[in-house]
């Protein structure tokens, strides 16, 4: 999901970071708030989201933000926004979301705005949750900006709080037999940071479960294997092969702005640009808004 930009904020920008994150972390709820979280076959569940950054190649300032939501349990996408955007903020360790977070919760406002029928029910994120240097990553920032259940779900792990990809944690991998087997990842605290989980039959690469927000991390687990098709979940999947798509044929279009590309079955919506970042490309907008409806807390 990052790529790093060179440079580094000044110190006092990192100390307005640590000091927000520390703010919001208060907000995080770790545990069930759905009745279909606790449902064994997550019954009332009927979308999930996905959300992904995808970079142009050689430059780490130019990326595609993209918005999924599918349907579950069939896994189909109903509604896509992918964007070109363009990242200002450099990649700092343990701060992901100020570089990254603007677009992707400006993705979801704006589907709220546009199609609230079909708001994802939860989200997952190509990141770390309370897996994190601070107890809050990507997954977390997200889940308390937009008020949804967040998920955290990494391909590597962060060796944080004692946790280190060493050669007893390896062995543990071996144990993974078969999909849906998982081991706790404990830090030195003796807090438990989230589950390597096998997420499928054929990938012995485990994935790095975190609660993100609104969740438990046995349901987060459990909803993480699934919606496995594959090693990845596949809301994070499609949102990753859809914006890298974007970005080629974005390309492909020497010199012609190409319109975001956000759109279910009845509507395509317009861009929109968070406030104080910048955003290409302007686009024609189709159907018409939703109105009279609240927005949740951004």
């Amino acid at each position: 999901m990052a790529r790093k930009a060179a440079g580094k904020p000044p110190e006092e920008i990192l100390l307005d970071w640590k000091r927000e994150q520390a703010s919001l972390k208060a907000r995080v709820v770790d545990r069930d708030t759905e009745a279909w979280q606790r449902d064994p076959a997550f019954s009332g569940l009927q979308r999930v989201g996905g959300v992904d950054v995808s970079f142009v190649k050689d430059d780490s300032g130019s990326a595609c933000a993209s918005l999924v939501v599918l349907s579950y349990p069939e896994l189909e996408v109903l509604y896509e926004d992918c964007r070109m955007v363009t990242l200002t903020a450099p990649y700092v360790s343990g701060f992901l979301a100020f570089r990254e977070l603007p677009f992707l919760v400006d993705a979801v406002q704006q589907l709220w705005q546009r199609e609230p029928r079909l708001m994802p029910q939860v989200l997952f994120v190509d990141g770390n949750g309370v897996l994190h240097h601070r107890g809050f990553g990507v997954a977390c920032h997200l889940g308390v900006l937009t008020d949804l259940p967040c998920i955290g779900v990494a391909k590597k792990l962060l060796q944080v709080d004692g946790l280190e990809n060493n050669a007893l944690h390896k062995e543990k991998i071996q144990l993974l037999k078969a999909g849906g087997d998982s081991f706790p990842l404990m830090g030195g605290s003796g807090t438990v940071l989230g589950r390597a989980l096998r997420s499928h039959d054929h990938s012995t690469k485990p994935l790095y479960v975190s609660v993100g927000h609104k969740i438990s991390l046995e349901a987060a687990v459990r909803l993480t294997h699934s919606c496995c098709k594959f090693r990845i979940p596949e809301p994070v999947r499609q949102a990753d092969i859809r914006s890298r798509d974007y970005i080629r044929r974005t390309q492909e279009v020497q010199g012609v702005p190409a319109p975001p590309s956000g759109r279910s079955k009845e509507a395509q919506r317009p861009k929109a640009c968070p406030q104080g970042v910048s955003e290409e490309p302007a686009g024609t907008s189709k159907g018409t808004p939703t109105g009279g409806k609240a927005c949740p807390r951004f």
